[in-house]
């Protein structure tokens, strides 16, 4: 039966999105019995069996590139391996290196995968292009995974480096640098004086290390940040500018020589020159795809429409890259063509204003306002929130980048070996980025990090467009309110419990959140480190997420892994109170004896003693939290002499529902006694998966599972919640119950295997 291309793409696409939502990925008896099934269908030779049988087989396919990416992580990191590898790239602001593994123990690597290494002192420099030979130590990326907070496995794997480690022996085979790096050197020693040389060296070259905070932070803001990364518009001005040149030769060009194929193929070369400058970056590759397959149907003359190039395109990078089906930047790039198809086709100015240029800014108005409503949703979903200042922001800085900036810096590379020319070229780049970054900057902040309702508010976008360009607010307007309405009544509807405790993922530190009505108390802050803290990556975009407002910090006592990020959480809620042992000046005391009611749920300070002024681990403040029916015990870093010291004096206050693993599961702490004393039901302990102290102790695990405890850590289950209601409660893990994706789950070598 013949099969058209779009049909095919279609299918393409409908069968890799499995890949986003299944919890675990089938095994390979699961594609033998899709095979066969699809065998069996194509002999029926119907069209809906066919296309069935066409979705399975791809199916098989695309889950068997996930499955090969897990084979690989598991064989990678059950201990040091020999390889031979290539430098790609080097990150110098996280003193990482970025390689290509080719060859393990003699063997090649396919399909290829990557590993960010700590970088090391080397007799020669690392440069991109070199080969080394490497004994290598890799673990899998095991990320922090909270609501709310950015996926970075998913990423990983959506970007086919899922590997991390160091170094453990090195010998150089290959010393020559990459065509690439001598480029980008000769490019730099042209440009690196000028004041925006990291965001040149981002469009030019794709190398986005050397961009600081401020800058990331104003382009995200703005909601710029997508003009940084070399993707789609960029491939395509690329190959704007090889036409151009091509047509410009023709000029020369005898009138039979004279034709549409000539120009076609070398902006294909030049965007495939681009490609390779920006370091193969996945946007990059991927729009070098989807452009390949559009210059492919002009140059055969096949006919398709909008809907059906966009198709072909998307399903062409989903068959060649199944797991790019992962990645938010894919996501990204195809909703916003599919937008702008939308927003013209349904929703096109009137004649009279797409002709003078006097209506050119009503123009980009109409493309800038369609794009920030139909992306609306896909960037919460994606970010969190939206930048209210993108509108005004794009207006201006998408023109100039596109039209000024990238042009100046194609050429200034295309002329290198002229160095005058070629700096003239780079400072008028620079130039037109002082042009794009002033407006900017004088912009008021604009980004708006939302709740979960704002993702439902932002679905009723799509409920608008669709009605006014069907006419359903005319033919049937109690009908679209109905729908509205059953949308809001479903969320609202939804089973809330009474009041909540959530364990964060923070790695080696603690953060938990109690929280009812819309309100939180935080019982400690988690780690801080050079450049960033726990609350600023985990625990704010947390609360924001879920809407809470933080009314009270509770800091169980003055360790770094504990209270690294009260300033962070004091900055945005400064109005919460703060306890603390001993009590710093502006805190609120924590000893024994103190007790308060907040949102009906009553808090008691169980430990420390009154006057008690040491802060160590055994001085941690102690708190039980309790409705009155159920009761959660908070135990900070609190080790076997005070346990024994609460068992013997005040074990009357000790039995709870659910317990706080003291100390992260270190075998200092959790005594027999006092595990016995509290006679909890479930234990959550606040862990890191590689931990520098090895923590949970496996002994410490044991004892509780011993003692009836059902064990619960945020290294294997992220983010571990806990909801009470009038009638009972239960416990959900984010990796295991509340979102169940295969690319979240525990990858490679078992916990205490090494």
């Amino acid at each position: 039966m013949p099969y058209s291309l779009t049909r095919l793409a279609v299918w393409i696409i409908i069968a890799t999105l499995p890949l986003t939502i299944l919890p675990s990925l089938p095994g390979s008896r699961f594609d033998a019995l899709l095979m066969i099934t699809a065998g069996l269908l194509l002999i029926l030779r119907r069209r809906g069996a066919t296309d069935l049988a066409v979705i399975m087989l791809i199916v098989v396919w695309s889950v068997s590139a996930g499955r090969s990416v897990e084979q690989q992580i598991t064989a990678l990191s059950t201990g040091p391996v020999d390889t031979v590898v290539r430098v790609e790239q080097l990150l110098p602001q996280s003193e990482r290196v970025k390689l290509r593994i080719l060859q393990v123990g003699g063997r090649l690597v396919f399909p290829p995968v990557y590993a960010l290494v700590k970088a090391q002192s080397e007799p020669v420099p690392y440069c991109a292009g070199q080969r080394w030979q490497m004994r290598l130590r890799l673990r899998p990326v095991h990320a922090r995974l909270n609501e709310g907070g950015f996926d970075a496995q998913r990423f990983a794997l959506a970007n086919q480096t899922p590997l991390t480690g160091k170094i453990l022996s090195s010998a150089l085979v290959t010393p020559t640098c990459s065509w690439r790096h001598r480029v980008i050197t000769a490019g730099r020693q042209n440009y690196g004086h000028l004041p925006w040389q990291s965001v040149i060296s981002a469009l030019a070259f794709g190398e986005r290390g050397d961009i600081n905070r401020e800058t990331s932070q104003l382009l995200r803001e703005t909601g710029t940040a997508h003009l940084m990364a070399i993707s789609g518009m960029h491939i395509g001005l690329a190959a704007s500018l090889g036409w151009a040149i091509a047509r410009l030769m023709q000029l020369g060009f005898a009138p039979g020589g004279i034709g549409y194929r000539f120009p076609a193929i070398l902006s294909l070369l030049a965007a495939l020159i681009y490609t390779w400058l920006s370091g193969g970056n996945p946007p990059a590759i991927r729009a070098m795809l989807a452009l390949s397959a559009w210059s492919l149907l002009r140059l055969g003359g096949i006919c398709c429409s909008n809907w059906q190039v966009w198709s072909i395109c998307i399903g062409l990078i989903l068959f060649f890259e199944p797991l790019s089906v992962l990645s938010d930047s894919l996501w990204l790039s195809a909703m916003a063509v599919a937008g702008l198809l939308i927003w013209f086709h349904w929703f096109p100015l009137p004649t009279r204003y797409m002709r003078k240029k006097r209506w050119l800014l009503l123009r980009l108005l109409h493309v800038q306002f369609g794009m920030f409503l139909l992306l609306l949703p896909i960037q919460i979903v994606i970010f969190h929130g939206f930048s209210l200042s993108a509108l005004v922001a794009n207006l201006w800085a998408i023109p100039v980048i596109t039209l000024l900036t990238v042009p100046l810096l194609l050429c200034a590379i295309i002329v290198t070996p002229l160095t005058p020319f070629s700096q003239l070229l780079w400072w008028g780049a620079d130039k037109t980025l002082a042009m794009t970054f002033v407006p900017l900057r004088a912009l008021p902040t604009g980004w708006l990090d939302v709740n979960t309702l704002a993702l439902w508010l932002s679905g009723l976008a799509w409920v608008f467009i669709l009605a006014v360009r069907f006419g359903g607010w005319r033919s049937s307007p109690l009908t679209l309110v109905a729908f509205t309405l059953s949308l809001l009544s479903f969320r609202s509807g939804a089973l809330r419990p009474d009041w909540r405790v959530d364990m964060l993922d923070v790695g080696h530190g603690l953060a938990v959140v109690i929280s009812r009505g819309g309100q939180a108390t935080l019982y400690d802050t988690g780690n801080s480190w050079e450049g960033g803290d726990a609350a600023l990556s985990q625990i704010l975009p947390w609360l924001k997420w879920q809407g809470l407002t933080l009314e009270q910090v509770i800091i169980s006592h003055p360790h770094l892994d504990h209270m690294g990020g009260l300033a962070s959480v004091q900055r945005t809620f400064p109005a919460a109170r703060v306890r603390s042992n001993p009590v710093k000046e502006g805190h609120l005391p924590c000893h024994r004896g103190i007790v308060w009611q907040w949102q009906a749920l009553n808090f008691r300070v169980l430990w420390p003693e009154k006057g008690e002024t040491r802060a160590g681990n055994d001085h941690s403040c102690v708190v039980a939290v309790s409705d009155g029916k159920w009761r959660v015990l908070l135990t900070g870093d609190i080790e076997s002499k005070t346990e024994h010291h609460l068992v013997r004096y005040y074990a009357a206050d000790l039995p709870a529902d659910v317990l706080q693993v003291a100390h992260h599961g270190s075998g200092t702490s959790s005594s027999p006694p006092f595990l016995r004393a509290v006679s909890a039901k479930v234990a959550l302990a606040s862990v890191a998966r590689y931990s520098a102290w090895r923590l949970p102790a496996e002994r410490v695990i044991v004892r509780y599972k011993q003692n009836h405890y059902q064990w619960r850590d945020t290294a294997v289950e992220g983010q571990v919640s806990v909801h009470f209601y009038a009638e009972n409660w239960f416990v959900k893990g984010l990796r295991a119950q509340i979102m169940p994706r295969w690319y979240h789950q525990w990858f490679g070598v078992p916990r205490y295997s090494r």
